[in-house]
């Protein structure tokens, strides 16, 4: 596990390149926190480094957006409104989850059962307003 305490939303860029870098052969990366964490931050973040001009947004009420990067895809989910695991099967997260694209998941605690066994973990603590650690295994 790799531990990142950054002060400054201007150190998350390094912490995207570390994120990237941890990936080997993994597609899919869960991000742990709160509310207000900064999840869809760092996803912002990550998804520039990849070299995607996509606009990323949180997907709450879509529940998975989509965005390229060269000629790979990115898709970026959000279970935070979903009541029941079920509800991931209606719109089939098998198709990505094991498409090989990479898969970005905020709130994975709603669908903890369906994540693949070898699903990234990142962690966020605000530590304040500005600061943030974050455990990358």
């Amino acid at each position: 596990m790799r531990t990142i305490h950054i002060t400054s939303q201007d150190e998350l860029p390094d912490v995207a390149r570390a994120v990237i870098r941890s990936l080997g052969r993994r597609t899919v990366v869960a991000f742990r926190g709160g509310m207000g964490a900064g999840k869809t931050t760092l996803i912002r973040e990550i998804v520039a480094a990849l070299g995607s001009a996509d606009t990323v947004t949180s997907p709450t009420f879509a529940i998975v957006n989509q965005y390229k990067a060269g000629k790979e895809r990115i898709h970026h989910f959000d279970f935070y409104r979903i009541d029941d695991q079920r509800e991931a099967y209606d719109f089939g997260y098998e198709e990505y989850f094991y498409s090989g694209d990479l898969c970005l998941v905020e709130w994975p605690e709603k669908i903890e059962q369906l994540l693949p066994e070898n699903t990234m973990n990142v962690r966020i603590t605000a530590d304040s307003d500005t600061a943030r650690t974050f455990e990358i295994d």
